[in-house]
């Protein structure tokens, strides 16, 4: 008992290692967690007090126990029973899929990084890059049931859209919003999923992912959670609106209760006078192929000369953004007047594509293909009720603002001509306007927005 036994380094090493993980997963490690969580509720009580739309207490969960709510779902547990019954693949075996499926879709949410970093980032960015010209929100927004889940729904044109809208809607309310697979790279995918965004796996036929997807959507809209949805489903390749995919937007009114809260759809148009990504854009339209990933070497060069550029004292290096309300949609109105999901879908693309404001590149770029001068273009655009966000000075200073814009993009000559090679860059910025130009007119727009 007394006698002295020896013991290699290495095992009083490991010993301590394991003593001090034990002590860390038991003691350190709670401690923690019930800090941050109670430091984030007091966060959320501030917040709550200034947001016109207040953090919703499902969004506050812990996303452990979303998770766990989500597969336990009934139907959730059933679509995992008719999986097994139809593959003959023990129960036990896809209710670990339906699991993964759970973890890979439900976002986490962290409202000091949200208002504290995100929304910070978002506008240190976009006024950095852009002017943004903002529309009017519709007084019809500020009267919407507080109860009520709003849904923004918007059209894709860049990346940029969800820095635009994160830092727009800021002080109504957090976002939560669908990414695609491009976003699923750590660590970006982790503060993506914090921001309270969620995964999907476009085109994916497994029907088991596709009602734990299904079923998340639902979850989320029935406890009011605010949401973005850009109903194209990918970024547009040629400059013009695509209709929308009903995806999302069935599984919104499948699981609508019109006895509980109401959906409140508002239509959202984005335009920029460049779009980082547009020869990735265009490539890809002629190509025929949505595969497109900017190179890293050209991305972190770019990044370089913006930042060199704004030490310098450039500002609005990008031109303009503009920001366009349309009017909301109620979505227990439009199922009592007995219509369906597709023209729902189309009458919030319609009120999308009427939102979409005019900028001055569009707008140069559009008279130049046109043959037409910017300011007899803008009266037709005007007659047309579209929303216009040009400079003070009209659709002169609009003409002196595009045409450097395009010249310093390379798609104009110094004498104003395009450039050889250049005309499909061109018709990708002209293509929103044209297509404003096709829409019946809408005679309401003065009254509705500005």
């Amino acid at each position: 008992m007394t006698e002295t036994v020896e013991i290699p380094v290495w095992i009083v090493v490991l010993a301590l290692l394991l003593a001090g993980f034990g002590a860390l997963d038991r003691v350190l490690v709670p401690s923690l967690r019930w800090f941050l969580r109670r430091r984030m509720e007091r966060v959320v009580v501030r917040l709550n007090q200034r947001l016109q739309r207040p953090i919703e207490p499902f969004k506050l969960m812990r996303r452990q126990d979303r998770i766990v709510r989500l597969v336990f779902d009934p139907k959730v547990m059933q679509a995992v029973a008719d999986q097994a019954a139809e593959t003959g693949v023990p129960q036990n075996v896809v209710f670990e899929q339906a699991r993964r499926y759970a973890r890979e879709i439900v976002p986490g949410f962290s409202a000091t990084l949200y208002f504290g970093f995100a929304t910070w980032a978002a506008r240190a960015l976009s006024r950095v890059l852009y002017r943004v010209r903002i529309g009017r929100m519709d007084a019809a927004l500020d009267a919407i049931d507080p109860k009520a889940t709003v849904i923004f729904v918007i059209n894709h044109r860049s990346n940029m859209d969800y820095v635009l809208v994160t830092w727009l809607v800021a002080r109504r309310g957090a976002l939560s919003y669908a990414v695609g697979e491009w976003a699923r790279v750590w660590p970006l995918s982790a503060m993506i999923r914090a921001m309270g965004a969620y995964f999907i796996r476009r085109g994916r036929s497994n029907p088991l992912y596709r009602k734990v997807l299904e079923r998340h959507v639902q979850m989320a809209t029935a406890d009011g959670i605010t949401q973005a949805l850009f109903p194209e489903g990918g970024l547009s390749l040629d400059g013009r609106i695509g209709p929308a995919k009903l995806g999302l937007l069935h599984y919104i009114i499948d699981g609508f209760d019109p006895a509980g809260r109401d959906v409140i759809f508002v239509p959202v148009g984005l335009s920029y006078d460049r779009v980082p990504e547009d020869l990735l854009l265009v490539q890809a339209g002629k190509d025929g192929t949505r595969r497109f990933r900017p190179r890293l070497l050209r991305v972190a060069w770019e990044a370089l000369v913006i930042g060199l550029k704004r030490a310098s004292g450039h500002l609005y290096l990008f031109g303009s953004a503009g920001v366009g309300f349309g009017p909301p949609v109620s979505l227990r109105a439009h199922l009592a007047a007995g219509r369906d999901l597709e023209s729902l879908a189309a009458d919030l693309m319609e009120e999308v594509g009427r939102a979409v404001p005019v900028l001055p590149v569009p707008l140069c770029a559009a008279a130049i293909l046109e043959h037409t001068t910017e300011e007899a273009l803008a009266e037709r655009l005007l007659a047309q009720g579209a929303v216009m966000k040009l400079p003070p000075g009209g659709a002169a200073q609009a003409r002196a603002e595009g045409r450097a814009v395009l010249t310093a993009r390379g798609v104009l000559g110094a004498d104003g001509t395009p450039l050889p090679g250049k005309h499909d860059l061109l018709a990708f910025y002209a293509a929103q306007v044209r297509q404003r130009l096709e829409a019946p007119p809408d005679g309401n727009a003065a009254t509705r927005r500005t």
